[in-house]
């Protein structure tokens, strides 16, 4: 986006997706596209499961903030700081984005700066967007897709309650998987004979 355009993001109410009724972070997504190019990358749940496993996944965000960056190669990159220390997060997204922009990191970007929080609503719209095609795929309700959502978890616990798989649309590192997966029944030494 031009530097020139970024005075037009609060007025269109480019902010935390999460402040945003849904209707409202649709007509906000719609707009953004009258002042700059709408741009993601979409990873896989694998590509999560993996970073999570070996402890990367600050290390996935950042890589996949510098990939942006990368492919937009704006003078300054404005990004939410996922790690506890925000000029850390910073100095690996400039370092994996080649180091040629300038990037600011800040815990509560997309609450504070309106084109980090235009970033969240694109995200968001585009992740409701996957979840309703998810839930139109397979003909049922899985709630919001959020740990917090009773629906979501009872409809996780529900799949994977006989022992069967996760789909591969379901992340195995969320934490949600390890509360309602099923548990094989602890055997006490009473139950062996000698």
């Amino acid at each position: 986006m031009a530097a020139d355009r970024l005075e037009e993001l609060g007025p269109l109410g480019a902010k935390d997706s999460k402040a945003l009724t849904p209707q409202a972070r649709d007509r906000v997504f719609a707009a953004l596209g009258s002042v700059g190019t709408r741009v993601h990358i979409a990873l896989s749940p694998r590509t999560v499961d993996r970073a999570v496993s070996r402890g990367g996944l600050n290390d996935l965000e950042a890589e996949t903030f510098a990939q942006l960056i990368r492919e937009t190669a704006p003078d300054v990159a404005y990004v939410d700081a996922c790690d506890p220390n925000e000029r850390r997060f910073g100095r690996r997204v400039s370092r994996f984005a080649g180091g040629t922009t300038r990037v600011v990191s800040r815990h509560h970007a997309d609450r504070d700066l309106p084109i980090v929080g235009a970033a969240s609503i694109v995200a968001k719209v585009l992740r409701d967007a996957a979840l309703t095609r998810l839930r139109d795929r397979l003909g049922t309700e899985l709630g919001s897709g959020y740990p917090s959502d009773p629906q979501t978890v009872r409809y996780v616990h529900e799949l994977l309650a006989d022992g069967r798989p996760a789909p591969v649309w379901l992340r195995r590192s969320w934490a949600t998987m390890q509360r309602v997966k099923p548990r094989r029944p602890a055997r006490t030494l009473d139950g062996f004979t000698p």
